[in-house]
């Protein structure tokens, strides 16, 4: 399995069978180019231009953008409600966190997540490979909050998103968090970016890894 960084909170992961984009953006939105790219399924966590531009994906995926069960080319899709801040959705509204199933992998996106999980969340989570999470605040967890999620989660992967960065739309991101921000929370500061990361479910690590993806 193969995971490739897209940018914001998108990633495409390719298994044997097919694959998924996440939470495709809108270039206007974000203030970045959006890859070409083609999928199998799209799975959208909000209905917010940053997170549904499901149109720049090619290949007439089955887009998934809400919670619920799926299944395309033998990849199982968990949609778990939630919300985007936490105020039970009257600030921002829903999220949807999703758990993908593939190559023997779980996979969680956690979308825009705004608060810390609930019992009946965390139990739907139990036994997750890799964790997607948002760490750069203001319309997300923070650093601190998502450090927290984690250690409930207990991911044997972790992959940050949705943070601020040089390239990202300024007017819009300016007050989030950056990556630096997070890697020091997690005591994890001076990892090198990767360009691509390829894992397997008897490669998985022991102790706790944070991967970086560019």
């Amino acid at each position: 399995m193969d995971i490739t960084y897209l940018g914001h909170s998108s990633f495409r992961i390719k298994a044997k069978t097919g694959s998924v984009v996440t939470d495709p953006f809108d270039p206007e939105a974000c203030g970045i180019k959006f890859p070409k790219t083609s999928a199998t399924i799209v799975t959208i966590s909000h209905q917010h231009k940053d997170h549904n531009f499901f149109g720049g994906v090619e290949e007439n995926p089955l887009i998934i953008d809400g919670p619920g069960e799926y299944e395309a080319s033998n990849i199982k899709v968990y949609g778990i409600m939630s919300y985007h801040d936490g105020e039970n959705g009257a600030k921002r509204g829903n999220n949807t966190i999703y758990r993908i199933n593939l190559d023997h992998v779980s996979v969680v996106h956690l979308g825009d997540l705004g608060h810390k999980l609930t019992e009946g969340q965390i139990d739907s989570l139990d036994g997750v490979d890799i964790l997607m999470v948002p760490v750069g605040g203001v319309y997300t967890l923070d650093p601190k909050e998502a450090s927290e999620v984690i250690s409930l989660i207990e991911p044997k992967v972790i992959i940050p998103m949705h943070y601020k960065s040089e390239k990202i739309n300024k007017e819009a991101f300016e007050k989030m968090n950056t990556l630096e921000d997070f890697l020091k929370e997690m005591g994890k500061s001076g990892i090198a970016p990767v360009a691509k990361y390829t894992i397997t479910a008897d490669k998985l690590p022991v102790e706790q890894t944070v991967v970086v993806l560019e």
